[in-house]
């Protein structure tokens, strides 16, 4: 049986079994590497991928749940103006130290800022709190959120 993904504008027909976690099709089959496998609990965020425009942790969810809806990968969210927006702030404010976590970070924040434009610090708290990050690069996050915002 193959199971047909829509991830970053394009429809894919994976071969995996269709219970296998999402995580594993896009990182094994798809070598989509990006989205990470952190707790394999959705605890830590760093399997973070937006569908349908929402951030959903892609590591215990069968891939089948996904179908027929419109995935972003970190590898996409470039696509969009917001995303490069996002992504340039990362960069600028070097928002990542050994980077396992970015990519989950930068996922949420671009859905964030898609529904709200200008967010508080509380908004930001809460959105980025399902992401851990032990580097410590929090300060710098804030501040790249804030700068996304701002531009």
């Amino acid at each position: 049986m193959t199971l047909k993904l829509h991830i970053n504008g394009k429809t894919y027909g994976v071969s995996s079994d269709p219970g296998t976690p999402l995580i594993y099709v896009l990182r094994d089959e798809l070598k989509l590497k990006g989205s990470k496998l952190g707790c394999g609990l959705e605890q830590c965020g760093a399997c973070a991928v937006l569908v349908d425009g929402k951030v959903e942790m892609s590591c215990v969810t069968a891939a089948q749940a996904f179908a027929g809806r419109e995935i972003t990968t970190i590898e996409g969210i470039g696509n969009s103006a917001l995303g490069r927006r996002v992504q340039a702030a990362f960069v600028e404010f070097s928002a990542a130290q050994c980077g396992y976590c970015t990519a989950g970070l930068i996922v949420a924040t671009t859905a964030l800022l898609h529904r709200d434009a200008a967010p508080d610090r509380a908004a930001v708290t809460t959105a980025l709190s399902p992401h851990l990050c032990r580097c410590g690069s929090h300060p710098r996050v804030l501040k790249a959120v804030d700068q996304a915002a701002r531009s």
